[in-house]
């Protein structure tokens, strides 16, 4: 699997932005990636180096529009350490949203 298929997308939420401010980065990642590819991948994607990799399956939800029923994707996020010192630039800039 290519890095750039391993990774899909940034998490962006409130809980995010903390965990970017204490150098943990989310994202979303192909469900069947492991965490040694979770790793490979954020490490040539971005040049840091990955101290820990922590990986969650989120269950889908039952959602509901009137009379019709359903649920939401089932998706598999990864929170990814870096070194002290080192970041990730597409969380630049989020360190003056705190209040």
């Amino acid at each position: 699997m290519d890095a750039s298929q391993v990774i899909i997308r940034p998490v962006v939420s409130e809980k995010s932005y903390v965990l970017a401010t204490a150098d943990k980065y989310t994202f979303r990642v192909h469900p069947d990636a492991h965490k040694t590819q979770i790793r490979q991948a954020v490490e040539t994607l971005f040049d840091v180096h990955v101290v820990e990799v922590r990986t969650i399956s989120v269950r889908s939800k039952p959602k509901r529009r009137g009379y019709t029923s359903g649920r939401t994707r089932a998706w598999k996020k990864a929170v990814v350490q870096v070194r002290p010192g080192e970041s990730i630039p597409i969380f630049q800039g989020l360190e003056g949203l705190e209040a």
